[in-house]
């Protein structure tokens, strides 16, 4: 199923629940041979941070770090906000693997392709 998906994530410590889900759900599309893209603004921005996730596990999924590194070795991109990225003041140094600061200018780009979006 070619073509192109995008999660857009606004939580992380706040709210684990929708973390964890918006990675899976994102893990399925890259799974369906869809260009996938996971979006993190506001609070999901500090999941960029190396050793933010670690303990991160909802009931009932996989740990919240397991599910980023398995979504970036399928081919995932994570694209992080750069204003909400430099409005907390945190580190690009300490990035995870696969995440890239962008813009918002970047990630419409990437919607207007006709890319279908969900949002956590």
């Amino acid at each position: 199923m070619p073509g192109k998906f995008c999660v857009c994530l606004t939580c992380s410590k706040d709210n684990t629940d929708k973390a964890t889900v918006a990675f899976v759900v994102a893990n399925a599309a890259v799974a369906s041979d869809k260009e996938t893209l996971v979006f993190l603004s506001i609070e999901g921005v500090r999941l960029s941070q190396k050793g933010f996730a670690d303990d991160i596990h909802e009931t009932g999924f996989d740990p919240l770090k397991s599910l980023i590194e398995k979504f970036v070795k399928a081919g995932g991109k994570i694209w992080v906000c750069s204003p909400c990225f430099k409005k907390r003041n945190l580190v690009e140094g300490n990035l995870i693997e696969g995440a890239t600061i962008a813009g918002g200018a970047k990630l419409v780009e990437f919607l207007g392709a006709g890319s279908p979006s969900v949002s956590y």
